[in-house]
């Protein structure tokens, strides 16, 4: 894989931002922590510092040695950056007299600058500092300000060094992602050449050699990134891919024969295993999240294990790892806080003596999907919605009964197929429905009902990292709201969720 650019990560919420706006370039590019950044640079072509939520002043502020990038090679300072970058040489960084966040506009912006080059004067920009730079760092030249921020942007001249005290990479930086362009092709020149089609080329040719004529297995789960994952392995190494599709008996409503049918046509060789009832046995009586997870994740192993000692002289685990797994995994200070445990990043039990094979590991979601356009998979399996590892299980709020499965599969399927029925479900990044451990009071006829409460769920989102809630119109709840609680018993009262991520989580386990 071509690295062209290295991200470094100072534990900014907008890192995965910029290298989104930076790959929009067709330009390929890597995180790495501050504190963990490889040791051979050759191959990069340029560095880009992001922001951070530490303060260059504070005793505990992220401190690297950029000996071998600064003055070597073309170096952008995002926000934090830029006050490093002054605070460490020769400049002043201090408390700015009320805190700069939200819009601003550029008011001054130095003539024939390639970095502002198709940069109108006024550029909106977003500001996210308390800090700000009150004296330039040794060999610096002002490049632009806004009303509020003198040294909103300079260089260090005899360099290709280039800061901002502003975020280029969201979106109301109405030109944020020109300057981007301007930095990384005008001034590093590096080349735009990261597209669907070349990465197919190159992750096949890489499989090839990586793998030869190895046999690898991979788990299907039906879901986007293990399909292109599967397709472009099969690509690689033809009949030597064997796929397993386990249901664990919390997948959606006749998911486990759609999915299969889907696989048919697509010429994979892919085996069913129907192992629903060891999962919900082992479940029994478990509520706690984490502990679902952890078990549904150790029985899947022993499935899987199981299935995969069928096969003879398998070397390879494949998996549909994707890019924001590996950031969050591996995070500025370690790894990052569990909000839940991922399902395809980590180490593999010991019994388990295969190599792992992650040919999406570069990819962010909305790549994944163009890869998978390139190969000629089905549109209607790449606009697939996410569906969590641990399925339902995580949807059930308190222990798992066959009952509660059943109940919240045929609420789901009523859910999802209004979405799609009323063109809906390619607006929406994410919907199910949520099993609550609620008992309403209704009435149904003239008898007064104790039942379930269900509540609906659905997302907009780029990447899963954040999500909005969806306005979706008041009419269609009504109607999914009636379907359900008269078509499916057990459920007597349907509500929907209308929190953002953050603070809420997509998922309410």
């Amino acid at each position: 894989m071509q690295h062209n650019v290295l991200i470094l990560d100072f534990g900014s919420q907008y890192t995965q931002l910029i290298a989104r706006r930076v790959r929009e370039l067709n330009i390929f590019c890597e995180i790495f922590p501050y504190n963990h950044f490889p040791d051979d640079l050759s191959s990069y072509k340029a560095v880009i510092l992001s922001g951070s939520p530490f303060s260059t002043r504070a005793d505990d502020a992220p401190h690297p040695d950029l000996s071998q990038i600064r003055g070597k090679m073309p170096l952008l300072a995002v926000c934090y950056g830029a006050q490093y970058l002054a605070h460490f040489n020769g400049g002043e960084v201090g408390a700015s007299s009320t805190r700069e966040y939200g819009r601003a506009n550029l008011s001054f912006i130095k003539e024939d600058e390639a970095f502002f080059a198709d940069v109108p004067m006024n550029s909106q920009v977003w500001m996210s500092h308390s800090d700000t730079i009150k004296k330039l760092p040794t060999g610096a030249v002002k490049l632009a300000s806004t009303h509020d921020v003198e040294n909103a942007a300079y260089k260090i001249e005899g360099e290709t060094t280039y800061a901002i005290q502003f975020h280029p990479e969201v979106y109301h930086s109405t030109d944020g992602k020109k300057m981007l362009e301007n930095f990384l092709v005008k001034i590093a020149q590096v080349p735009q050449n990261f597209t669907p089609n070349a990465f197919v080329d190159e992750i096949v040719a890489e499989l090839k050699e990586k793998i030869g004529n190895d046999k690898v297995v991979l788990g299907l789960s039906g879901g986007v990134d293990s399909t292109v994952a599967a397709v472009l392995l099969n690509k690689a190494i033809g009949d030597n891919l064997y796929c397993i599709f386990v249901n664990n008996g919390l997948l959606r409503k006749k998911e486990f024969e759609n999915v299969l049918h889907q696989y048919k046509d697509m010429g994979l060789n892919v085996k069913g295993v129907d192992a629903g009832d060891r999962f919900l046995g082992q479940l029994e009586g478990i509520s706690d999240p984490e502990t679902k997870r952890k078990t549904i994740g150790r029985v899947f192993i022993e499935v899987f294990d199981d299935e995969a000692h069928l096969l003879t002289d398998v070397k390879w685990l494949a998996q549909g790892t994707i890019y924001p797994d590996v950031i969050e995994s591996v995070s500025v200070k370690g790894p990052s806080a569990t909000i839940k445990s991922h399902h395809n990043v980590g180490g593999l039990p010991d019994f388990m003596k295969l190599k792992i094979v992650e040919p999406l590991r570069m990819l962010f979601k909305d790549e994944v999907r163009r890869v998978g356009k390139t190969l000629g998979i089905d549109p209607e399996l790449l606009g697939r919605h996410p569906f969590p590892g641990p399925g339902l299980s995580i949807r059930i709020l308190g222990d798992i009964t066959k009952e509660k499965v059943r109940i919240l599969q045929e609420v789901d399927a009523v859910f999802i197929d209004g979405l799609k029925s009323w063109g809906l479900y390619d607006k929406v990044w994410q919907a199910g429905a949520i099993l609550l451990p609620v008992d309403s009071v209704g009435v149904m006829g003239d008898e007064r009902t104790y039942e379930k409460v269900v509540a609906l769920r659905a997302v907009e989102s780029t990447d899963g990292m954040t999500a909005d809630w969806v306005h979706l119109p008041y009419e269609f709840l009504m109607k999914v709201s009636n379907d359900i609680i008269n078509k499916v018993k057990g459920v007597n009262r349907v509500v929907y969720d209308i929190s953002s991520k953050p603070p809420a989580t997509i998922e309410w386990e």
